[in-house]
């Protein structure tokens, strides 16, 4: 998986596994989550948002399937 470093207040990582649609953000705080089957668009959306963490909130977060890694 590719991880990419963010501009972000809430955000610090952002990967992608575009062969399993996997999603996995790395928080500030330090906590790694996974969230599966999530379309490259959501993720192209994602990186070219304003505020990345106002997108996740919305557009992401309980709307996939996850699971919490660390």
């Amino acid at each position: 998986m590719q991880t990419q470093y963010v501009e972000s207040s809430s955000l610090s990582a952002v990967g992608y596994e575009p062969a399993n649609l996997t999603l996995e953000v790395q928080f500030k705080n330090g906590h790694v989550y996974r969230y599966f089957n999530v379309p490259y668009v959501a993720v192209e959306q994602l990186m070219n948002a304003r505020s990345l963490g106002r997108h996740f909130n919305s557009n992401i977060r309980d709307r996939f399937r996850y699971r919490r890694m660390v």
